[in-house]
């Protein structure tokens, strides 16, 4: 079983406007509300995928209920840790071929309520056969990342392979903590270069360079996602170039968890590398293609895969 982590899960709310006004009444005919963060985006991916997954993590108030509602409809199974906090909205306005966003920043969680958490998660280790686990999404306020170096620490002593989809401060803590093993990360070239504090240009000597480094020794998957231009990657000691089609963009946003959901069920798949590549390639794309967030259609899978190109790149 894949487990997905989503500390602050959403609501997300999309608005379609045809030309947005400011300052004025905006009337919207076409609403979608959806259990979101990036989390919950991996699990409907990796439910798509006929393969069996628990959501799990922090919820709380009528918005919590929503999720946890709107899963059970789609017979996802999920045992998360509730709080009397209310969990938040996220809004997207899609307008003149723009997408205009606002966030809540969701509950500010107190120590002992992060605590509780992670005497949740460890019980639902003890009680489940956890194939992978993947840890998606940013932090809600008041918990630092401790809590993530705390929960692959308990992974890490079932030896659960760890799929890790964090940015920022967030993910430089955790990869500084040698004492901590996991399997996979997906930064993009933008986060890269944040992680690093360096411009990243186009040379594939350089990107190898810096993934050689000594804060991604105990990283033994790391795919860089290079949008259109498909990816390249690290595997142990072996790096790749993936390419992929020319698709139609309907709605990128959710791609990169697609791919999370990719990569977890090709691991737990134990899949070559080719095989993992294609796999998380092609849910990212057809992710795209779809209009609403976190959703494939599994009819396509075979057709994009059998255009994704995998190239082992050797010195």
């Amino acid at each position: 079983m894949i487990v997905t982590v989503t500390l602050n899960p959403s609501v997300d709310i999309s608005y379609q406007v045809d030309n947005l006004k400011m300052d004025d009444v905006n009337r919207v005919e076409n609403v979608g509300k959806t259990a979101g963060g990036k989390g919950l985006n991996v699990t409907r991916v990796v439910d798509l995928l006929d393969s069996q997954v628990l959501a799990t993590g922090i919820l709380g108030g009528t918005l919590g209920s929503f999720i946890t509602g709107q899963l059970a409809e789609n017979t996802i199974t999920q045992d998360f840790f509730e709080i009397e906090k209310e969990s938040r909205n996220c809004i997207a306005i899609l307008h003149d071929g723009q997408q205009t966003e606002i966030l809540e920043s969701g509950p500010t969680l107190t120590v002992e309520e992060g605590d509780g958490f992670l005497n949740h998660f460890k019980n639902l280790l003890e009680t489940n056969d956890v194939s992978v686990l993947t840890i998606s999404g940013s932090l809600p306020k008041g918990l630092s990342a401790d809590i993530y170096k705390k929960i692959i620490t308990l992974a890490n002593e079932k030896n659960i392979p760890v799929v890790l989809d964090t940015s920022g401060s967030t993910l430089a803590a955790v990869l500084d903590d040698h004492s901590l093993k996991i399997t996979a990360i997906k930064p993009n070239f933008d986060e890269l270069s944040a992680l690093e504090n360096v411009k990243i240009g186009d040379n594939p000597e350089d990107w190898k360079r810096i993934l050689n480094g000594p804060r991604f020794k105990n990283v033994e998957w790391i795919i860089i996602s290079m949008g259109a231009d498909g990816a390249f990657a690290k595997h142990n000691d072996r790096f790749y170039q993936v390419e992929i089609p020319k698709i139609k963009v309907i709605n990128p946003v959710g791609s990169g968890d697609s791919t999370v959901a990719g990569i977890a069920v090709s691991l737990e798949s134990k899949d070559s590398d080719e095989k993992l590549l294609k796999t998380a390639m092609t849910t990212g794309m057809l992710n795209t293609m779809e209009a609403q967030t976190g959703f494939i259609n599994p009819e396509n899978f075979d057709e994009y895969y059998a255009k994704v190109i995998v190239t082992e790149l050797t010195d």
